[in-house]
């Protein structure tokens, strides 16, 4: 059977790798989808002053958790870090159960670290997914395959939510997350499965892989302030990040006026949740490889700015939660099935050390510290006296410039990828026959 040459080949193709990364994208969704509305409904519970506060120990613990991210990767290789990462998050959610368990109702510093846990998890596995991501396929296979890749993480967004909104009431917040933690066990099996198809097709980051990638624990963040591009990016998910926490908040006012119910509440959550990954999975199948290769990266980075533009004008002139709702689901799901692959593929063309140290501190601690200054600026604001009419209006200006920073980085994105294509060409052009061989007969596998 090892030896058919067609079970070679389909070893071999990297569409046999997307389906395993689909396996893994899938189940660290439907994981992280399962405690979401969980995480959701106690923020609720809180109310906006605490909702604060939490925001604020999840960037301290951001601060904290990078530079260890940091020595750890520089010193294991990341073929090994991996799998015990997500382990470490098993143990992470059994340890919750059995505090859960022991507490009964949920103290409010239980509940706490709960959310904090769940919204680092989030940041920390995502990013670790991408960056696994970019090791594996180059740019050309990127736009081809991160669509259906992001189809798999949405498919377990949808059983996430679905799965808690089936049985949450009859099983509890605490029996769910034994549910979580078995999907991670089989994003681990899907870890391994795709470390050893790099290996046996030596795909284009597996020599880097297998061992750590060096440098001090401080390397991504030095690396993000020399680089534009880098910086570029943060500005782009910054501009994300303040209006999508404005929208957070805005449904601590309206969610609780509507439903007075938590057990109803946490269902309506998973419905939206639902509702968004359904929407999602339909644009990732239908609409992700058509926009990236017939429009391009820049018309693709554009569309969620376009979309807040025209949503945040609709909540300004009707403020309920019919139309948050309604905006919320239209920019989630543009968001995982276009935004965020589009915004993936930017990683591909740097440096194994700026694909996991420099991406990390993006998608964690410039992420978060997004999300806490937002809420300290929404807070003061709501202080001085602004409606949430008054909010929404101000969004749209800063859409505005979330657009111009779009375009920029979009066509940053287009230099850097025409420099390393002319940039292996020339390599190619100066190898051996044997070499330049070599690399064709990878291209026409890769392709």
């Amino acid at each position: 059977m090892g030896s058919d040459p067609a079970v070679r080949k389909m070893g071999s193709d990297p569409k046999y790798a997307a389906g395993w990364a689909f396996v893994y994208f899938f189940a660290l969704l439907a994981g992280y989808y399962v405690l979401r509305p969980i995480r959701d409904e106690l923020a609720i519970q809180g109310g906006q002053a605490e909702l604060s506060r939490l925001f604020t120990l999840v960037f301290v613990s951001m601060l904290v958790l990078v530079p260890i991210f940091g020595w750890l990767t520089s010193r294991i290789p990341r073929k090994r870090l991996l799998p015990w990462l997500y382990a470490f998050f098993v143990a992470n959610l059994l340890g919750f159960y059995a505090a859960f368990n022991a507490n009964g109702v949920q103290p409010r510093d239980l509940a706490a670290t709960f959310f904090v846990w769940v919204s680092v998890f989030n940041l920390f596995a995502v990013s670790l997914f991408w960056s696994f991501m970019a090791d594996l396929f180059d740019t050309y296979q990127a736009k081809r395959l991160y669509g259906i890749i992001s189809a798999g993480g949405t498919a377990g967004a949808l059983a996430g939510p679905s799965l808690t909104a089936l049985f949450v009431t009859q099983v509890g917040a605490k029996g769910m997350l034994l549910v979580s933690a078995g999907f991670l066990v089989v994003a681990i099996i899907a870890i391994l499965q795709l470390r050893a198809w790099a290996a046996r097709n030596h795909a284009q980051g597996h020599a880097e892989t297998e061992a750590p990638l060096g440098g001090g624990m401080w390397q991504g963040i030095q690396d993000v302030v020399r680089s534009p591009y880098l910086l570029g990016i943060c500005a782009f998910l910054l501009c994300y990040t303040l209006l999508s926490t404005f929208l957070y908040f805005a449904q601590t006012d309206l969610f609780p006026a509507a439903v007075k119910s938590s057990a109803e509440r946490t269902r309506l959550l998973a419905l939206v949740d639902l509702a968004v990954n359904v929407l999602a999975l339909g644009l990732q199948l239908v609409a992700f490889k058509a926009l990236m290769q017939k429009l391009g990266t820049t018309a693709t980075l554009t569309a969620m700015p376009i979309v807040a533009i025209v949503g945040f004008t609709a909540l300004a002139l009707s403020p309920v939660l019919a139309v948050l709702i309604a905006f919320g689901i239209v920019r989630r799901a543009g968001e995982y099935a276009i935004s965020k692959p589009a915004r993936e593929t930017l990683y591909n063309v740097l440096p194994a050390e700026q694909k996991y140290k420099a991406k990390n501190v993006i998608d964690t601690v410039v992420h978060r510290g997004g999300d806490t200054a937002s809420s300290w600026i929404f807070n003061g604001a709501r202080a001085l006296g602004f409606s949430m009419t008054t909010m929404a209006w101000i969004a749209v200006p800063l859409s505005c410039v979330w657009l111009g920073g779009a375009l920029w980085l979009g066509r940053a994105a287009r230099a850097r990828q025409r420099q390393a294509a002319e940039g292996s060409a020339d390599a190619e052009a100066g190898a051996s026959p044997a070499a330049a061989s070599g690399v064709s007969l990878d291209a026409s596998v890769s392709r």
